[in-house]
């Protein structure tokens, strides 16, 4: 007889928003596969929760998602868990979930936190009609792809992004975007949970002089005709030479640079700003 496959939400960051079904879930279990052992172990260990750990992640999905799926087949149950949040959204669980249902495999959902619905609540922006986005791509054109396919969506889009890349992103989105509201959500849950409500380019202007620190869930405004059509300002693309110029650009440079974020005349950003 077959066993079955137990899709469970696991904290986003504070371990005490775990459900009592997702405890008793994973304690039942027979085996866990998780995208990184070494953090589900912490939360297993919170818990005093003994069981096998599978390592299932990008690299090695393909190669052990075959012996995941026959021992679920020989009547052993299993848990998928991600690191933080709910498993099978924008991680290699996705690819188990779709062999399960081609072998019949029966599947259970143990819902849980997840950062995207956790940050689109308390953005600010509408919440009507929202659309997941993910990470997006560090291949270039394949990133720029992505930020045009969607630049004139009218619903809420919302972003995961890693500290590293949050103020290139940040560039890239008011080059796509033009200056819309943001809502930067860092940290969700935890200890030093930020939520910094703006625009692209105020936060541009925030992390100049300020290092992006952990996890971000961005929230973006979805497209208005009537906000485009008037979103960035010569005064908007001074800023933002001067930014650059303060990070040590040459101004013939950093005007050059704000130009081709804003859209706005090299000649005109360069003649504002020496007026200054």
């Amino acid at each position: 007889m077959s066993g079955k496959l137990f899709v469970v939400g696991t904290p986003i960051g504070n371990l005490g928003d775990i459900t009592y079904r997702a405890v008793e879930t994973l304690k039942n279990v027979d085996f866990i596969c998780a995208e990184d052992t070494r953090v589900t172990v912490k939360l297993l260990n919170h818990f005093d929760i003994k069981k096998q750990l599978v390592s299932y992640h990008e690299h090695s999905a393909m190669q052990v998602s075959e012996s995941i799926v026959n021992r679920i087949l020989a009547g052993e149950s299993c848990a998928v868990v991600s690191d933080a949040g709910m498993p099978c959204i924008s991680d290699p669980g996705e690819d188990l979930i779709r062999q399960c249902i081609d072998k019949e495999i029966s599947i259970e959902v143990i819902p849980g936190p997840t950062a995207m619905a956790s940050a689109v609540a308390v953005s600010g922006l509408s919440t009507s009609r929202f659309s997941f986005e993910g990470f997006l791509s560090v291949t270039k054109k394949q990133r720029y792809e992505h930020l045009e396919s969607v630049a004139k969506d009218t619903h809420t889009l919302i972003f995961y992004e890693a500290p590293h890349k949050l103020v290139s992103t940040l560039n890239d989105m008011l080059e796509y975007f033009g200056n819309r509201s943001i809502s930067l959500c860092r940290e969700l849950t935890k200890i030093h949970e930020e939520v910094i409500r703006t625009t692209i380019l105020g936060a541009i202007e925030y992390y100049t002089d300020k290092n992006p620190k952990g996890e971000y869930v961005l929230v973006v405004e979805g497209y208005n005709k009537e906000y485009t059509a008037k979103e960035i300002t010569i005064d908007d693309a001074v800023a933002e030479a001067q930014r650059l110029i303060s990070g040590g650009m040459r101004a013939v440079d950093a005007c050059k640079e704000a130009a081709r974020i804003t859209g706005l005349k090299k000649s005109d950003i360069y003649s504002k700003l020496q007026s200054k």
